[in-house]
């Protein structure tokens, strides 16, 4: 058995969830769908069952989306590269006047990440492209699907990099960055972009009708309520905050107790103080410690600087300003109490995303013609969607995560959710084709 083969019929075998839907009508091919996400899956795997490894700008990442262009070309879909790297492919509209309908997602993947994250939604909406012609399907609106470049955060230390360049976020400086020996104005050239003529990359607001991103949940929710089909109501904001605690560093075994101004005893007290902060504000908020640095890091030692990150999430400004001024309260008398100093910077703020009503009616109309169940969740992880908001109404469709599961090699959607989630995105390319040409006017807007 080939590495391929073993992949696909592991994938194709994997345990059935409980829903049930008679669903009758168009379809995406969900065996040619499956099997095209084992392939790019195998794209820098080292075996079959091993993590996806296509960091942007790699070989693997190269090879996958020469596949994929590949695809495109045999099913009748011309791909485009931009300035940028991002891959493009029209399929035309009977009103050449009429702006596109976008849908897509992403390749590039974490480090020994998952065979679902982005690749399904990127491959879907070739299906969806495949099975209008199939069917012989009109659309008024052109119908175009997308492969953004350099979604995850990764190379660079940028992460949503090709969508980012399209809603006009970009300078002249970012393309003298070096990340693993390789400027990224060599990335870009790598993946067939032009960063000379970057700015041809970014998309006129209003130029696109609509955009919608099909996207596994990343998070355990949907398979907790039994449901198939989250219907993304926003995408979170982030703030991210820079503490450094200073103390002093002194020998373990000679400095009492009671004179110590120990930093990682006070960040440990920050720790715990941030995780109280967000429960104790009882709203849809996250906080998290992810980033520690540590001096000297030594045996022996007593820690004398730490430094670290508080990444705090929701969809709106207003709880998340009030945590971060609880705990900015609590680390000046965590302060006191070690005998340190903590500084907090102003934070690196995205702020929330609220996805367009439109799209989310299409898309529970959509669910419903397929019998299918439909939860509203907001997005806790960033997305390509989230910078095409800036342009165009967005709407987002998920569908369960096993075990939440993501970003690693044991991520898993089983066949008939991608199937479920594939057709619920044709249904509503099709909807909003044809029921609503004129009401989608604007981006999704900044904030929810």
């Amino acid at each position: 058995m080939t590495r391929r083969s073993f992949l696909g019929t592991l994938a194709l075998t994997s345990v059935a969830p409980r829903w049930s839907a008679q669903v009758r009508g168009r379809r995406v091919n969900i065996g040619s769908l499956i099997g095209r996400i084992t392939n790019v899956k195998l794209y820098g795997a080292e075996r079959p069952w091993a993590g996806a490894n296509r960091v942007a700008y790699s070989d693997a990442d190269v090879e996958a989306r020469g596949y994929v262009m590949r695809l495109m070309t045999a099913a009748g879909v011309q791909p485009r590269i931009d300035a940028a790297g991002n891959i493009f492919g029209r399929r035309p509209g009977s009103d050449p006047s009429l702006a596109p309908i976008l849908f897509g997602s992403h390749i590039d993947s974490v480090p020994n990440g998952g065979a679902f994250d982005g690749t399904l939604g990127a491959l879907a909406a070739l299906g969806v492209i495949e099975d209008c012609d199939f069917e012989g399907i009109g659309t008024r609106h052109p119908l175009e699907m997308v492969i953004w470049a350099h979604s995850e955060h990764v190379a660079f230390n940028r992460g949503l990099a090709g969508s980012r360049i399209a809603a006009g976020d970009v300078a002249p400086s970012d393309f003298d960055e070096v990340w693993n020996g390789m400027r990224r104005a060599d990335a870009i050239r790598k993946i067939g972009g032009d960063p000379d003529r970057i700015t041809e990359a970014s998309i006129r607001p209003g130029s696109v009708h609509c955009y919608l991103e099909l996207h596994v949940e990343q998070g355990p929710v949907l398979e907790r309520l039994d449901v198939p089909i989250g219907v993304v109501e926003g995408i979170v904001g982030v703030d991210r905050h820079h503490v450094s605690i200073a103390g002093v560093s002194r020998p373990a075994g000679s400095t009492p107790m009671d004179e110590r101004r120990d930093a990682l005893v006070a960040a440990s007290h920050l720790t715990i103080a941030v995780r109280d902060a967000v429960v104790r504000a009882a709203a849809a908020v996250t906080g998290t410690v992810d980033r520690l640095d540590m001096e000297p890091n030594a045996p022996g030692m007593v820690p004398g600087t730490v430094r670290l990150t508080i990444d705090l999430r929701g969809m709106s400004d207003a709880p998340l300003r009030a945590i971060a001024a609880d705990i900015a309260g609590r680390a000046a008398a965590i302060a006191t109490g070690t005998g340190t100093s903590i500084t907090i910077a102003e934070p690196s703020r995205s702020a929330p995303v609220a996805t367009t009503d439109a799209l989310r009616e299409a898309i529970e109309r959509a669910a419903a013609s397929l019998r299918l169940k439909t939860a509203p969740l907001a997005s806790g992880l960033p997305h390509d969607a989230q910078r095409i908001a800036r342009l165009a109404p967005m709407g987002m469709i998920f569908v369960p995560s096993a075990g939440g599961v993501t970003h690693a090699p044991d991520e898993q959607t089983s066949p008939m959710l991608c199937s479920y989630g594939a057709d619920v995105l044709l249904r509503t390319v099709l909807d909003v084709d044809r029921s609503l040409p004129d009401r989608l006017g604007g981006p999704a807007g900044a904030e929810a």
